[in-house]
Order: structure tokens, then sequence, then C-alpha cells
């Protein structure tokens, strides 16, 4: 097996930071420019692209006329698949360009940004890929004199909005459905990690994609973003992101077309480990695994633990040997388990939100601390708060940072009763042997997702999004499809 030296291909590696718009890399018109910076130790990666509304608008432009002339929406189903699959192989063939990259960008371990981002992101383009020619449309039951066919068509040009956490992976949701069902698509991806989206593009314009269809263009939320949001001739708009900013977006939407905005937001996942968990062993290495995965920068992270009273000595001594095991190290390092914060914004927000929880009395068992400041990166140890009560902000807040919360209860039904006592519905666990408690937990519980005796289990073939404030449609399987296509009735008098 060889040994990858990391820094050594950070150090040659070559960084593109225009847009990519109409099949052509370019600066925006107004020439402005930010520096990206590496959370990793604050160095400069490259100068990137600081796109405004005439940069939007030449991307919108673009997307429409590839979708009017038809080059990729009158493709059939089995070209674009076959198109869709070679893009696929190509984010295979560059795993470790789009890894190191990912990991440079936003902190993340290199182990995690090639393993879990690039593969996970390639199937998903693959997925789709393979769907768009199995998807059948319908005819409804009508009399004899009469043909009513129901079919699904392309919604037109799709506006794509996606966060800093999982880059890659959050753009593959986003455009993969989008291009399978033969829309066109303006991706922004977030200011704090941009690089993954810009050489995807180049990617499916080498896969076959024509130009045009898939366009990119960096910049910032209140620039580039609102434009894509506001603009006249974007039909669709997908986010992931806070809720603050999600309701922005919905807000922009009304206020322009009236385009379907769909928003992926904000979590505050409540973990239940009831006193007859099956494996307690197994449930506290779920729960400190998933709290602390990708340096607690998740939405569906597990941030609440709800412990029945009767275990939570025992588990927290457990979970108090787990955690040195996640100290932030050297995300370049192949052995690293969790890494940088995306900014130092982000870092003095998780370190607040610390100072919070101490202060409203909460106890700190682990962590709490900036840690690495030598290398001039932003890393906090993971932290463990216990004797959370429900009114604190660590309990209410989403705070996006490597924190848990415990809490604890006696009578299961006052833990959900807690558990949905938030603004957010995204995610909910519970831990019981009693297959009848599980099955009355889960659906007592508010959320998209339940898992029951596990945390993350997980894959494309099942929808994702969240209840309440956590925004609205879904993300992965079949059902994204809802999202990117529009309906048609056609009613035919046969006699």
């Amino acid at each position: 097996m060889t040994i990858i030296n990391w820094h050594d291909r950070a150090a040659h590696l070559k960084i593109d930071g225009r847009a990519l718009i109409g099949g052509q890399r370019v600066w925006p018109r107004n020439e402005q420019r930010f520096d990206k910076t590496s959370p990793i130790d604050g160095r400069k990666l490259a100068e990137v692209a600081r796109c405004g509304s005439a940069d939007v608008d030449a991307a919108v432009a673009a997307a429409r006329a590839a979708f009017d002339d038809g080059r990729w929406a009158s493709v059939a189903p089995a070209q674009r698949k076959r198109t869709l699959i070679r893009f696929a192989d190509l984010m295979v063939q560059h795993q470790e360009e789009l890894a190191l990259l990912e990991t440079l960008d936003m902190g993340k371990p290199i182990k995690y940004s090639q393993s879990v981002d690039v593969a996970l992101a390639a199937n998903c383009i693959r997925w789709y890929g393979e769907a768009i020619d199995k998807i059948y449309d319908e005819i409804a039951p009508t009399a004899a004199n009469s043909l009513a066919l129901v079919t699904r068509e392309p919604v037109g040009v799709v506006g794509a909005i996606i966060p800093w956490n999982y880059p890659m992976l959050m753009a593959a949701w986003k455009i993969g459905p989008a291009l399978a069902a033969g829309n066109s698509v303006v991706l922004k991806p977030s200011e704090k990690a941009p690089l993954t989206s810009m050489r995807l593009a180049e990617l499916a314009l080498e896969a076959g994609i024509p130009a045009g269809v898939f366009n990119v263009v960096p910049g910032f939320g209140n620039e580039a973003g609102s434009a894509l949001a506001l603009h006249m001739d974007v039909d669709t708009i997908g986010f992931t992101g806070s809720t603050r900013t999600g309701k922005l977006i919905m807000q922009m939407a009304g206020q322009s077309n009236l385009k379907r905005a769909w928003t992926e937001l904000g979590g505050k996942s409540a973990n239940i480990v009831c006193a007859d968990c099956p494996d307690l062993d197994a449930a506290v290495s779920a729960a400190i695994g998933s709290i602390y995965f990708n340096q607690g920068e998740s939405c569906n992270a597990p941030s609440r633990l709800f412990v029945e009273e009767s275990i939570r000595d025992a588990f927290i001594e457990k979970a108090l040997k787990l955690i040195p095991s996640h100290m932030p190290g050297d995300p370049l390092d192949s052995a690293t388990e969790m890494g940088a914060l995306v900014d130092d914004q982000q870092m003095n927000t998780v370190l607040g939100y610390i100072e919070s929880g101490k202060s409203e009395g909460a106890r700190l068992l682990a962590g709490g601390e900036r840690v690495r400041m030598e290398t001039g990166g932003y890393y906090v140890a993971p932290t463990l708060f216990d004797q959370v009560s429900q009114n604190m902000r660590i309990a209410q807040e989403e705070i996006f940072g490597p924190v848990l919360s415990v809490l604890t209860f006696n009578d299961v039904h006052e833990a959900v009763r807690q558990a949905n006592a938030t603004p957010y519905g995204l995610h909910a666990a519970v831990w019981t042997a009693n297959l009848s408690k599980a099955i009355q937990v889960s659906r007592a519980l508010r959320a998209g997702t339940v898992h029951v005796n596990q945390y993350d289990g997980d894959d494309i073939t099942v929808p994702f999004g969240g209840y309440k404030q956590s925004g609205n449609g879904r993300d992965k399987s079949l059902h994204a499809f809802d999202k990117y296509t529009e309906l048609k009735t056609t009613w035919i008098q046969v006699g």
C-alpha cells in the first residue's frame, strides 16, 4: 500500500479560483476576488472569484440557453445516464485531488475526505444517473374515450446554494437529481469552501455534460447568493445551510418569481439512551463518534444526549475514555480523527457557546478550549457537558462544533417531550431493547430521520430532510426528483 505524503501534494497543488460559466473558466466582470485561506494553518490557498449579480446573470443566461435549446434536457435519459456515470468515474479517478482540495478548504481529516466525501459524492452522481432511465410516467384510470398521461418534465434552471461543511457531497445531492432530470444548474458554493465545486464543474465538462448546463459562481451569500435567489429566470432554488439564511432564501423566492424554494436547514438532534439499551458500549461509541465526526460541523449531529438516570454514570465513564481518541490532529495525517473548524469565526462561535454553557451552570467534563494554536489553524478540543438543563443555550441552539450536552431522564415520555421542544426536527435516535418502546418513541419524535439502536445509518436510497425549522423537501432517494421536476397532465380525447 502506497503511503501518500499529503503535505507534499498540497505544496505542489495548483488551484484555479475562477468561476465556470457557459463552459469557460472566467474571473468576475468586475475583477473582484477574495483570498481563500486554509483552516489547517491559516495559509493562503488561492484567489477566488467574488462573483456578483452580473456574473449570476451571465450564468443563468448560459443555463437558460442550454435548457431552451435542448442540448441536455432533450437528450434521451439513457444518454444522460451514461454521461453522469462517466462524471462519477472521473470523480473516482481524481479522488486524491478532490479529497486534498476538500481537506485544505474546510479542515476535515484527509482520510474522511477520501473515504466519505469523495466516495459518497461519486456514488450519488452515479446513483441518479442509474435511476433516471428507470422512472416511468403514468397513465391515469379514465373512461375508454380518454387517455390521460401524467409525465415528469425538468423544471428548467435550478439554482443551488450549498454549505461549507460537506461541500462536495452537498453539491452532489443537489446536482445529481437536477442534472439527471434534464435541468441546467447554477451552483453557488459557500465562500468558506468553494474549491471542490469548481473542480467538479470541470470534470462534468470532461465527462460530456454540455457547456452551460452546469455553472459555478463562487462568492458571498449577500452578493452571489442573493442574486441567485432573487433571479427572475431561476425556476427552483435548492439551499442547504442555516435556518436563518433559509428563511431569507424563501422570502427572496417569494419576492421574485415565486420560484419553489427547497431548504435543508439546521438541527439539534436528540439521542435518547434508555436503561434497557441492548449494547451500552455501542451506544457510547455512536454518541461520541457521531458528535465529533467532521468536528461537530454536521446539521444532523446528535448534540443533545438524553441518558436514563440509572445508567448515566456508567455512560459518562465510558464516554470520557473515548474522547481522547478524537483530539484534533493534523488533517493531512491519515491517522487523524478530528480536524480544524472551518475558520476563526466558527471557532469563536463554538468557544462562545462553551462559555455560555459554563456560565449557565452546566458542568464541563472534557475539552472546552482551543488547541493546536501553534499551527495557526482553528482547532477546538472535543467538549462534553454534564448537568445540562433544557433551557440552556447549549441545549436549544445549534452550535455546529464538537460540543455534546448530556441531559438525564427517568421517564422516556418526558425525554421525548424535551427532545421535541426545540425549533428543529432533523434527526433523532432511541436506544432500547423493547420493540414496542422503540416504535412508540420513533413515532412520537418529530424528526425527518429516527435511528433505533444506531446513529448515522444511512445511504442514498433514503430521503434526508427535516420537520419544523429544519427545512422542507428532501435530498437523496427518488423523492429528490420531486424538487427538480414538474408534473404535467395531458388529457387526450380518443373517441
